[in-house]
């Protein structure tokens, strides 16, 4: 049950970066608070599937400091890389007008850099663990 589970939330985790992948490609019309917010749902997801994949009922939250704590409080690894808590201000960037700040595309890209970064750190610690994921 925990393993579908955190493969559930590894897929959703993958779509929000392709989606910002993508996103990033339409150029000057290109909506950089949402490639930022979706790059920034991939890590909150791939570090919610961390969790459930160990058991940890986490809070409803998207403050990723928070999620990088329960994950550290499971093995070394899963605290790195810290540069991931830039991105908790894009959880309301791309929801609630009037109370953001322009994103612009170096962020946007600089979003997904991360992503990739902790994308590929989970998945190594989950594959390490035993969770095959394709």
């Amino acid at each position: 049950m925990l393993l579908a589970r955190a493969r559930e939330w590894v897929a959703h985790a993958d779509e929000g970066l392709t989606v910002a992948t993508h996103t990033l490609k339409l150029k000057e019309q290109c909506p950089f608070r949402l490639v930022a917010y979706h790059a920034r749902q991939c890590v909150e997801k791939y570090r919610k599937g961390f969790l459930v994949l160990h058991g940890v009922d986490f809070p409803r939250t998207h403050n990723i400091a928070r999620l990088l704590a329960l994950c550290g409080e499971q093995v070394d690894w899963a605290e790195s890389p810290r540069e991931t808590e830039e991105l908790t201000p894009f959880a309301i960037a791309a929801r609630y007008p009037g109370d953001d700040e322009p994103v612009s595309k170096s962020e946007a890209r600089r979003a997904i850099e991360v992503a990739r970064t902790v994308r590929e750190a989970v998945r190594e610690g989950l594959a390490a663990e035993g969770l095959a994921l394709p």
